[in-house]
């Protein structure tokens, strides 16, 4: 199977990270920043989105950014995003100056695969305004994927965006960019969905979500993704597959904490108090759950990892 095959080349390419009961982490995915035209989906989350980021910078926690963070396949060029959402960028490169920040790619930025691309567009930015120059994201280098390692049990959590192997959107992803960019995205707008994406067409997210879990199964391995746009924190004898849900929400954004040996899934949206005054208001949605619980090779916590473990 090509998803197998590119889940575990991925995995065995992955960069690894280590943590602990201490360690603090949020991930959002499938952004999809765009350059604030009508068409850019993200524009209406954008203040409750810095205003998260900038909590999680005060309190600590390391950002990974699991895919699609800049829509690519729409808009063409990245310094036209980066200058619509210059307030996105600023807290990101605060993250990225202390060494807590890691961007992985999906298939909607999968430019970033190119050091080139990279090097051109995201470790400096021409300022109009001191007409000069600066500093980005200097020596920046995208993942396809992380590695979560635990010090002190070695359990392993598999970060990854999750489009490898799906045909339209990894194999076929140049055909696939060309209709968004000058099809789809316009189509959109007048109310008609994308059928090759997981996000819009429920058949092929479900299938999608089956072969992630086909491969948790086959390798015992808790994994962390974006790609179908829908949330998905496990229940009672679920496989380990969580799911960041994405940033484009029109009732806000949703994302997978891990803080004090905890795992939990969390909602950000603008709400109105008894007064009608709005706020800006995070919910934990499901959780928190020990992490060393979705350990499967060392606590078969499912009946699919006793099922392995009688094997």
């Amino acid at each position: 199977m090509k998803t197998d095959s590119r889940l575990t080349k991925a995995y065995k390419n992955a960069k690894k990270l280590y943590f602990n009961k201490d360690s603090r982490y949020i991930f959002f995915s499938d952004v999809h920043r765009g350059d604030d035209s009508v068409s850019d989906e993200f524009t209406r989350n954008q203040q409750v989105f810095i205003h998260a980021l900038n909590y999680y910078y005060k309190e600590n926690y390391f950002y990974i950014e699991v895919g699609d963070g800049d829509e690519l396949w729409e808009y063409k060029e990245f310094k036209h995003i980066r200058l619509a959402h210059t307030d996105v960028f600023i807290v990101l490169k605060k993250f990225y100056d202390i060494g807590r920040f890691i961007m992985i790619y999906g298939n909607h930025n999968n430019y970033l695969k190119s050091p080139r691309y990279v090097r051109d567009n995201y470790f400096t930015f021409y300022d109009e305004y001191k007409q000069e120059r600066v500093e980005l994201f200097k020596n920046l280098i995208p993942q396809e994927a992380v590695i979560l390692k635990n010090k002190d049990s070695g359990q392993e959590i598999f970060v990854v965006h999750g489009h490898q192997g799906d045909f339209m959107n990894d194999q076929l992803w140049h055909l696939s960019m060309i209709l968004l960019r000058y099809f789809w995205r316009f189509m959109h707008i007048v109310g008609f969905e994308n059928p090759a994406s997981p996000a819009r067409n429920l058949y092929k997210r479900h299938k999608v979500e089956r072969v992630y879990n086909k491969w948790i199964e086959k390798y015992k391995m808790m994994l962390i993704c974006g790609h179908t746009h829908r949330p998905k924190f496990p229940k009672t004898d679920d496989l380990p597959y969580f799911n960041t849900g994405c940033c484009i929400r029109t009732r806000g954004l949703s994302g997978i904490e891990i803080i004090d040996g905890n795992i939990l899934m969390v909602d950000w949206r603008v709400t109105a108090d008894e007064d009608g005054a709005l706020r800006m208001l995070r919910t934990v949605v499901r959780g928190p759950e020990a992490i060393d619980k979705y350990d499967c090779k060392s606590h078969p916590y499912s009946l699919h990892c006793q099922e392995c473990d009688d094997e």
